[in-house]
C-alpha cells in the first residue's frame, strides 16, 4: 500500500521522527494559516512540479490546488513554513537480493534531485552493531563530521521504523537542516507491504486506502472483491491472464519486447481464494471486447497438478464464455502432470473450443501471438 504524506508522517511521529507541525484540511476552509505550506494529498509523485505544493495563504490557494486537482473536497496537508538551511535527499528500500536495506543519501535533495549528483548507496541491518559505524564513515565522505554523526543516527532510526511500520520503501525529500543543526522530515513517501496489513491500525492509513480504492477501475475493484489482484495497462492489446507475480512479469515483458503490451496484470491475493481462474477469464473476456485489445494470453506452469484435468476445466469454461479475441495459451508441464495425457492431445481438446494456439514454450507462444495479430493499426 502507498501511503499518503500525511499518513506516512503520521507513521514516523509514532517513532519520535520530527516533522513539521500540520493538519489535515477537509472540505471546509482553515482559519489562522495565512502563511502556509499547502500540499496535495495523492498518491503519486512530482506534486511540486505540477503545483500542487505551495505557499501562501491556505484560504486563497486551496482552492486553486484542488482546481488543478479537479477535487474541490481533495484532501490537503496545511504545515508551518520552517527556515530550511540545507536540503538532504534520504530514502531506504528493501533489497531482496541482499536481505538487507539500501540506503541512499545526497547533499542536494528537494525538487530537481534528480538533477544532482548520484547519492550515496549503501547496505544496513538496523540491529546490526555496524550500522551506525558504517553508515558515518560513508556519510563521512559527503558531509561534515557533526551533521553526517546526525544522518548516521538518523538512518539507524529509519531503518527501525521500517522494520516496525513493514515498510517496503522510505523516501525523504527533503529531509531539512534547520540553522540549529536539526534534522526535520519535511516530506515522506512510504510503501507497507500489504501483507502485513493486518499488524497495523486500518485507521492510522485511512486516508491512503480511500484514495488508493478512489483511483481503481472497475474491473482493478472487481477482481479484489473477487480474491485476486489486477492492474489495468494503458495502452495494452492483450489481455492476458496469468497467476503469481514472478510468471506474469515475465510474459509482460516478453509481449512488451513483442510490440504486443499485456493490456493488464495479474498476481493471486494474500489469503485469497485457491481458485480464481473463471473470474480471472471473465474479466479477460469484459477487456477483450474493447477495439483496442487484439488478443487474450493466458499461461500457467504445472508442476505434478495433472494437465488433463486443467485442460477439462479450461474447455468447459470456454464452451459456457467463448473468448471475444484469439486466445493463445501456454501450458508448461511437468512429467507428473503429462502423465496419461499429452501435449498434443490437450492441443486438440483446446482448438475444439477456440483456441488459437497452445504452446509450452513461452517464447514461442508470443511469437505466434505477435504474427497473428500483426503491428497496431490505430492508435489506443
Amino acid at each position: 500500500m502507498r501511503l499518503t504524506e500525511w499518513d506516512g508522517k503520521t507513521a514516523l511521529r509514532r517513532h519520535g521522527i520530527a516533522v513539521p507541525q500540520g493538519v489535515l484540511l477537509g472540505a471546509a476552509p482553515q482559519s489562522g494559516w495565512e502563511d502556509a505550506v499547502v500540499k496535495a494529498q495523492i498518491l503519486e509523485g512530482g506534486r511540486g512540479k505540477r503545483g500542487l505544493v505551495q505557499r501562501g495563504a491556505a484560504a486563497k490557494l486551496a482552492p486553486e490546488i484542488r482546481a488543478r486537482l479537479g477535487d474541490a473536497a481533495a484532501p490537503l496537508l496545511l504545515e508551518r513554513p520552517l527556515d530550511i538551511a540545507q536540503q538532504i535527499f534520504l530514502a531506504l528500500r528493501v533489497d531482496g537480493t541482499a536481505q538487507a536495506l539500501e540506503v541512499l543519501c545526497a547533499p542536494q535533495g528537494g525538487v530537481e534531485v534528480e538533477a544532482g549528483a548520484p547519492p550515496l548507496r549503501w547496505h544496513i541491518l538496523p540491529e546490526s552493531p555496524a550500522a551506525l559505524p558504517d553508515s558515518l564513515r560513508i556519510l563521512r565522505g559527503a558531509f561534515p563530521a557533526d551533521l553526517a554523526a546526525r544522518l548516521a543516527r538518523m538512518v539507524v532510526r529509519l531503518a527501525r521504523v521500517m522494520v516496525a511500520e513493514d515498510l517496503e520503501s522510505l523516501e525523504i525529500n527533503p529531509l531539512a537542516r534547520l540553522a540549529d543543526g536539526s534534522l526535520v522530515a519535511c516530506d515522506c513517501k512510504a510503501v507497507r507491504d500489504e501483507a502485513a496489513g493486518f499488524r497495523h491500525d486500518a485507521e492510522g492509513t485511512a486516508l491512503s486506502a480511500a484514495l488508493e480504492d478512489a483511483a481503481m477501475t472497475p474491473l482493478e475493484r472487481r477482481a479484489r472483491d473477487e480474491g485476486f489482484q489486477m492492474v489495468e495497462i494503458p495502452g495494452g492489446r492483450v489481455a492476458m491472464v496469468t497467476a503469481r507475480a514472478g510468471l506474469g512479469m515475465m510474459m509482460l515483458d516478453l509481449l512488451g519486447d513483442a510490440g504486443c503490451p499485456a493490456a493488464c496484470f495479474m498476481d493471486n491475493a494474500q489469503g485469497g481464494p485457491v481458485e480464481t481462474a473463471p473470474q480471472r477469464f471473465a474479466i479477460a473476456f469484459e477487456m477483450a471486447q474493447r477495439p483496442g485489445i487484439d488478443a487474450v494470453l493466458f499461461y500457467t506452469t504445472l508442476a505434478s497438478r495433472p494437465l488433463k484435468g486443467r485442460v477439462e476445466a479450461l474447455a468447459a469454461q470456454l464452451r459456457a464464455q467463448p473468448s471475444p479475441k484469439p486466445l493463445f495459451v501456454g501450458l508448461a508441464a511437468g512429467h507428473a502432470a503429462l502423465a496419461g495425457y499429452s501435449m498434443a492431445q490437450a492441443a486438440a481438446d483446446l482448438a475444439a473450443v477456440g483456441v488459437t494456439a497452445l504452446e509450452a514454450d513461452p517464447h514461442a507462444l508470443v511469437r505466434q501471438l505477435a504474427t497473428a495479430i500483426g503491428p497496431r493499426r490505430t492508435k489506443p
